[in-house]
C-alpha cells in the first residue's frame, strides 16, 4: 500500500529540452509535476522530434539569447516573485549555462528563498560522458556553487568531484565535498541515483541522499536502460522536498515512484517511460524504499 500524497501549490520553473516524441527533459518532469498538482512554467532549450537514442532526429536548438529573453519576459510581468524553484537539467552548450543561471540570479533577486536544483548530466557508467566539451567544466565549476539540490548519477559525482565513487564510503566523501562548494545560504542536498556499488547486491541498485546525515536507499534492479529517468526523479525530488522539507522523505516518494513507472515500462517493453500509463505510480508509490542511516 503506497502513501497518499497531500497537495500543496508550488511554482517551479524548468528550463530543459524537449521532444515530441516520448519522454526526456521538460516531457519526461512536466508531467510528473503537473499531475502532483504543481505550477510548471517550461522554457525549453530545444525542441527535438525525439532525443538522439534512436540515431536521428529533426528540429532545432535555441540559442542562450532566446532563453534569456523568456526568462526576462516572465520577470517582467513580476511572477518569479512567486517561483518556488528554478529546475535544470541537459545543457547543450556553456552558452546556455549561462542563461540557466541567468534565469537563477532573477529569481532569486525575486524570491530570495528560491531554490536551483541541478540534474548535472554529463554522462553514465559504461556510456562514458557524452555531452559537449565544456560542458562538464561548466556543472564542476559554475553550477555546483549555484545549486542548493543536486542531483548526480554515479558517474557524474566522480566527474563533479574528480573522485573515485565505488565503495559507499566513496560516495560519502564525494558528496560531502560537493555540498560543501555548494550555495551557502540553501539546504546543500546532494541525491546520488543509480549507484551499483561493491557494497550493492546483485539484484538491488543503492541510492545516497546525503544531508546533514547521509541515508541510503535500496531498491530492486531492472535489467534496462531508461532514458528520461534521471530528468523524471530530479523533478519529483524537488518537488517532494520543497513541500515537506524532508530530504529523506523526498527521497524515497521520489525513488519509489520512479521505481514504478520504470516496472511498469519495462514489462509493457516501451521503449520510452510510460508516464501516462503509470501515473497512479505518482499519487501512489507502489514502492516505499526503506532509508538506513549511514
Amino acid at each position: 500500500m503506497g502513501v497518499v500524497l497531500e497537495h500543496g501549490t508550488v511554482n517551479i520553473l524548468s528550463i530543459q529540452s524537449w521532444v515530441s516524441f516520448g519522454h526526456v527533459g521538460n516531457a519526461a518532469a512536466i508531467f510528473p509535476l503537473q499531475r502532483l498538482g504543481a505550477e510548471v512554467w517550461a522554457i525549453h532549450t530545444v525542441q527535438f522530434s525525439n532525443h538522439p537514442g534512436y540515431g536521428g532526429f529533426a528540429g532545432q536548438a535555441f540559442p542562450p539569447g532566446h532563453i534569456r529573453a523568456v526568462v526576462d519576459g516572465i520577470a517582467g510581468h513580476g511572477a518569479l516573485a512567486q517561483c518556488d524553484a528554478v529546475l535544470s537539467g541537459y545543457v547543450g552548450d556553456p552558452g546556455v549555462g549561462d542563461a540557466i543561471l541567468h534565469a537563477v540570479r532573477r529569481t532569486r533577486e525575486a524570491n530570495p528563498r528560491a531554490l536551483y536544483a541541478c540534474d548535472p548530466v554529463i554522462g553514465d557508467v559504461g556510456r562514458g560522458e557524452y555531452v559537449r566539451p565544456g560542458i562538464a567544466a561548466f556543472f564542476r565549476d559554475q553550477a555546483v556553487v549555484q545549486a542548493d539540490l543536486l542531483v548526480p548519477n554515479q558517474f557524474e559525482l566522480e566527474s563533479l568531484t574528480g573522485s573515485p565513487c565505488r565503495t559507499l564510503d566513496q560516495v560519502k566523501a564525494a558528496a560531502r565535498s560537493l555540498r560543501a562548494r555548494m550555495a551557502p545560504a540553501g539546504p546543500a542536498l546532494v541525491f546520488v541515483t543509480s549507484l551499483d556499488l561493491e557494497e550493492t547486491p546483485a539484484d538491488r541498485l543503492d541510492m545516497l541522499i546525503a544531508g546533514d546525515t547521509p541515508h541510503l536507499l535500496r531498491v530492486p534492479r531492472i535489467e534496462a536502460h531508461f532514458s528520461g529517468a534521471g530528468d523524471a526523479i530530479a523533478a519529483l525530488f524537488l518537488l517532494h522536498f520543497l513541500r515537506t522539507k524532508d530530504p529523506v522523505a523526498a527521497a524515497q516518494t521520489a525513488a519509489g515512484s520512479l521505481h514504478g513507472i520504470l516496472r511498469h515500462t519495462h514489462e509493457a517493453g516501451s521503449p520510452e517511460l510510460c508516464l501516462i500509463a503509470a501515473q497512479a505510480e505518482l499519487e501512489r508509490p507502489s514502492l516505499a524504499p526503506c532509508a538506513v542511516a549511514c
